[in-house]
Parts: structure tokens; sequence; C-alpha cells
């Protein structure tokens, strides 16, 4: 073993993960490079973007500003464990319906923040979409559809539409 690296073991979308890695090695790093789940985007490295958004133990979370040694014994959730094999989940449903993405290189983090959002919130305003999603940058589509799409996948969601 390297000195200059260590094991580290994750919990993520379920599955267990034990790599070597450095000690200083990002979370969005980790699961991009090291676990091969390319979903997590890495914007602005700084926090700032939102692209890198993942959930740690349910909660929104910026994994480019985690190091991923930092994260063991947490479970952490990646855009990956939304939909199932062969189904959308509601809410990348209704951002496909509503044309809320363009590029989508953004859409991973907004969709884990609207996970989260959702669940504890399912029936919001469209203010409180439009806060809920204040820390996560767009920048091709404008937001309109953006808030459009949760505000649908909040209905599908509280209907049981899956």
């Amino acid at each position: 073993m390297d000195t200059a690296s260590c094991e580290i073991e994750l919990s993520v979308n379920g599955q267990h993960y034990k790599r070597q890695a450095e000690p200083r090695t990002l979370l969005a790093d980790f699961l991009r490079h090291e676990i091969g789940l390319k979903g997590t985007h890495i914007g602005c490295a700084h926090g700032v973007c939102g692209a890198c958004t993942v959930q740690i133990d349910g909660k929104s979370a910026r994994s480019c500003l985690h190091f991923a040694i930092d994260v063991q014994g947490c479970e952490i959730k990646t855009v990956e464990s939304l939909a199932s094999a062969h189904k959308l989940h509601p809410i990348q449903q209704a951002f496909h319906e509503n044309h809320a993405l363009q590029c989508g290189y953004c859409t991973p983090g907004f969709l884990m923040t609207v996970e989260e959002f959702l669940r504890t919130n399912p029936d919001p305003s469209d203010e409180e979409i439009r806060i809920a999603l204040a820390n996560n940058i767009c920048r091709c589509t404008g937001y309109v559809n953006i808030v459009k799409a949760v505000a649908a996948a909040a209905q599908k969601l509280r209907q049981g539409k899956s």
C-alpha cells in the first residue's frame, strides 16, 4: 500500500465500496473515478453551482466540498439511485415532460436537491420551489421550466404516480 493512500469504504446507492485513495480525494472524484458513477458532475469545484449535489444521509450536499474519507459510515445517494432499470423517477419524468433541461450538465444536482426538497415539502408553492433551487445554477434554461417540473413532480408524488 502506498503511504499516500488509505482505504476508503463508502456505501453508495445501497452498495458497499472499498477502494484505495488519497485522504484528500474529494467525494465527487471518488464517485466518478474510483467507483465509476459519472452522474455526479463537477462544475465549479467550489460548492457554488450545485452540479455535484448528492445526498449524504438524506441531506443534499456538495460532493466537491467533502473528502470521501470524511463521509465513511454515511449513506451516499447519487442521481443514479433515482431511476429503476426501466422507469424514470417521477422527478426525472417531470423534468423530461416539462423541458426542464437543455445541456443537462446541472440536472443531476437539481434532481438530488429536488428529491430531498419534495420529501420534506410535498406541496410547495412556486416561491418555495424557487428558494429551494436558489443554490443550483443552470446557465441554459432560465428556470421557468425547472420550477414547472418541480411542481409537476410534487403533484405526481402526492398522487402516488411513479
